[in-house]
Order: C-alpha cells, then structure tokens, then sequence
C-alpha cells in the first residue's frame, strides 16, 4: 500500500460519505474456481483486494471500515481451508503489512472471539493492535471468529454478572447499556454494509450494529471488487434517504434546516 493522502477524494460521492464501511467478503472460493484454480489461491486473491479496499476508504476519507474476515461458523470448514486461512491471516499481520498501515496513520483492531486462536497469533494480533493504537486516521476493524450472535451472548453474559455481583439492577438494563458492551462499542454503527458474491443475507454479521444500517449487495465476487465497484456501492448509498423511522418530509425539513 502506498503512502495515502487521508482526504476525500471520490467526486460525486463525498458530500454523503458513509462514515462506517462494513463488508461482508464474500466469493473468494468461487472466483479460485471460475478461473481452474486450487488451494488458497481464492483466498489470497481476496487479501489483495482487501488491501486495495483498505487503502481506497482511506483515501476517501472513511472514518471506519470493518471487513468480515473469518465467521464463527467458519471453523466448520475443512481442516485444511482453515488452516490455510489462519496462515494467510498471520501473513496478513507481519510486520512490514502492518508497518504499512501504521504508516498511513491507520488504527488496526480486531473483534470476535480469540479463545481458538494459536498463541503465536494472538500475539501477532496483539502486536499490531499495540503499534497502531494511537493512530487518528481511519480505524479498520477486522472480524475474526467473529458472530453477531456470539456478540449479544457476550455482552448480555457481562451484564448478567454485574447484575448478579449486585452492582446492577436489572431495570437499569438498557439498550445503550447493552450496547455499550458490545464490540467496537466506541465507533459509530456502519452505515453501509457491502456484501459481494451474490448472495443476500448479513450471515450473522454485526446483528445489533445493523439495526439501520443501508445495505448494498452486489454480484461482484470478492477478489473482482475494485475502485469502480466501490464508487458505485457509494453512489448508491448517497442517492438513499435515511429516514430512523421518520416520514420522508421529516428528514428533508430537517436537512433544509441544517443547510
């Protein structure tokens, strides 16, 4: 990734930019076989178009991008796939990759579950969380044995305990409380999510986040997402009207006021 500029830069799309950028990656092992592939090669095709996706909302200006990387489900592959991706994902975090991001003043985290991960991984993740902490451009998430279920789970287990410890009443219980237990709980809830491949599902993704979150679906597989691509997921977006459960007259009297 060359050095970014962290501007915005799209012409046309800028003045609705969406602050959070999720997206679901999906087509990896359809696009390895379109083309008489074996192995990882989908797989690693996917890595670059996620670098290229990195740097592309970065230039744009994006505060936040979260890129759906492995599932909780996804242990349910074949060995073999598994172990191949947690070796990309380790390539993935050595060190001149995320010299680069750091570089670009990139904040790198990481959410799910890491219970199932190899020391030697967490470490890694560890490492690179540390050595972009204080980074203050764009914050890219990535979400590792990672379910939107699991999420919920977590986060009402943790107030269930406070609950039982008595520092909690239940009636205090609230959905900003709850929310605040949930991961990624300091940056805004996306507001687009991307889901290439075809498929139109969010496959147990960010369940609570996406309570209003725009979502785009595209027949593009994974490792063929480019800048063109991206453009038109954001063109859409900028052309949809956002209503929270407002009449349409509502948000445009307000957006007239604010102008």
């Amino acid at each position: 990734m060359a050095k970014l500029a962290l501007t915005a830069e799209a012409a046309g799309v800028n003045s609705r930019l969406p602050r959070h950028i999720a997206i679901i990656m999906d087509g990896n092992n359809r696009w390895m076989k379109q083309r008489g592939g074996s192995g990882l090669s989908g797989h690693r095709a996917g890595v670059e178009a996620a670098r290229r996706t990195i740097g592309l909302c970065a230039k744009r200006g994006v505060t936040c991008l979260t890129l759906f990387a492995f599932s909780s489900e996804n242990w349910q592959r074949p060995s073999r796939e598994v172990s191949g991706l947690m070796t990309l994902f380790a390539h993935f975090l050595q060190a001149s990759e995320v010299r680069k991001l750091h570089e670009n003043a990139i904040c790198l985290r990481f959410i799910g579950s890491r219970e199932r991960f190899a020391p030697k991984l967490l470490k890694a993740i560890e490492k690179a969380e540390l050595l972009t902490a204080g980074n203050v451009g764009m914050t890219l998430l990535v979400a590792a044995d990672y379910g939107g279920r699991w999420d919920i789970v977590s986060a009402a287990r943790q107030l269930a305990e406070q609950v039982q410890s008595g520092k909690l009443e239940p009636v205090q219980i609230t959905e900003e409380l709850l929310q605040s237990h949930l991961a990624g709980n300091d940056l805004p809830a996306p507001d687009l999510c991307i889901r290439t491949g075809g498929e139109h599902r969010i496959s147990n993704f960010l369940l609570w986040q996406f309570a209003y979150t725009e979502l785009y679906f595209t027949p593009t597989l994974w490792p063929d997402f480019d800048e063109a691509e991206l453009d038109l997921a954001l063109a859409d977006y900028a052309s949809r009207q956002r209503r929270y459960g407002k009449l349409s007259e509502q948000v445009a009297s307000e957006r007239a006021g604010v102008q």
